[in-house]
């Protein structure tokens, strides 16, 4: 990325910050630009601010005028969108804010970096990359095949269903317009600064603070397990590699139950966490009702990734997985100022007082 100059929606954000500290060092210019809700951090990113060629923006996707400005006044030429409401419990109970966020949001982005793009001529360089998610292609029975770039679009939840509708306002853009776009779908990330209100941080700090481990249903939902490095390397891939119009899958090759993730993180817990509150912690589990229309199935056929761009995943789960439960031991002063009042209010509205902080 050593030429171009990069516009990040939501690179405070767990995967978007991820992605400017592995990938943007070398970039022309970076610039961050974030709403800083409940999920994003901007001290994650606080060592990286100071040089000329970054840039941290406190703002809105849907500020059409705050998005022109930033594309004409930095001069980008890529734009990377990870910026999203991506909770599927928070899409049940609010859904019109994943409306807003990630069909309006990306809307207003599509539009403002179209005349952008049209002002300056066209320029064959300039890309728009659109991160998106598996959960746009439904639910998967056990033996049915992976999700593949052409399998059809069957949203099951709100988040879900904003997603697609981003996706195929991208897909628009470049069929109606020319515009050189690029779309991503990847599957459940893991690893360093992600929000605790998703499952493998969620289950990490509640062993650490003694409290139950909440397991939706009986717990056989399978999702696949990408590392977040993994998927900053591809993404970085698709970016240098891939033709505009593009569409591409990307996983980890991890398909696993929930409950053997629960059970897997309780023996590193107890290997690794010192003294605990509850040993074995696995004594914690606790079962809760599911969540509505929950998909049990996830899986990602990353054949097409694999074949055309040469990416891979690099990471296989258990060590990923012991990577992610070691970042979050030594980690405390970052995650522990997360556990708010309005966090946890949140948190026992979901579970109850089977599971209430």
């Amino acid at each position: 990325m050593k030429t171009q100059r990069v516009l990040i929606t939501g690179g405070a954000g767990f995967i978007g910050c991820n992605f400017v500290r592995s990938c943007c060092q070398d970039a022309g210019a970076t610039i961050v630009l974030d709403a800083l809700t409940y999920a994003g951090n901007r001290a994650t990113l606080a060592d990286l601010e100071g040089p000329e060629n970054f840039a941290f923006v406190e703002g809105d996707i849907c500020d059409s005028v705050l998005v022109s400005k930033l594309l004409t006044q930095y001069a980008i030429d890529t734009v990377i969108h990870f910026a999203a409401e991506s909770h599927v419990d928070r899409s049940i109970s609010s859904p019109a804010v994943f409306v807003h966020t990630n069909v309006v949001g990306t809307f207003t982005l599509l539009e403002a970096f179209r005349h952008h793009w049209e002002d300056e001529g066209k320029p064959e360089g300039f890309r728009f990359l659109h991160v998106s998610t598996d959960e746009v292609f439904g639910s998967l029975n056990f033996d049915d095949p992976p999700f593949s770039e052409t399998a059809p679009y069957a949203p099951n939840s709100p988040y879900a269903a904003s997603k697609a509708g981003s996706d195929h306002l991208v897909r628009a853009y470049f069929h109606t317009y020319g515009l050189p776009t690029l779309i991503t779908n990847c599957s459940n990330n893991y690893g360093p600064y992600q929000f605790p209100e998703k499952l493998i941080p969620l289950m990490c700090l509640n062993i650490l603070l003694g409290k139950p481990l909440p397991v939706y249903g009986d717990g056989q939902n399978i999702r696949d397990w990408l590392h977040v490095e993994d998927h900053c390397s591809a993404i970085a891939t698709v970016l240098q590699k891939a033709a505009p119009g593009a569409t591409y899958n990307i996983g980890g090759n991890n398909q696993v139950k929930n409950i053997d993730i629960v059970e897997q993180l309780c023996a590193l817990m107890d290997e690794l966490g010192g003294d605990l509150p509850t040993s074995p912690s696995r004594e914690l589990i606790t079962f809760v009702p599911d969540r509505p229309g929950h998909d049990r199935r996830y899986a990602m056929d990353i054949a097409k990734i694999q074949r055309e761009l040469g990416w891979s995943p690099s990471y296989d789960f258990a060590t990923g997985l012991r990577h992610t439960v070691q970042w979050y031991l030594s980690h405390r002063d970052w995650w522990q100022p997360l556990l708010s009042d309005q966090y946890q209010t949140y948190y026992a509205d979901l579970y109850g007082d089977r599971a209430a902080l």
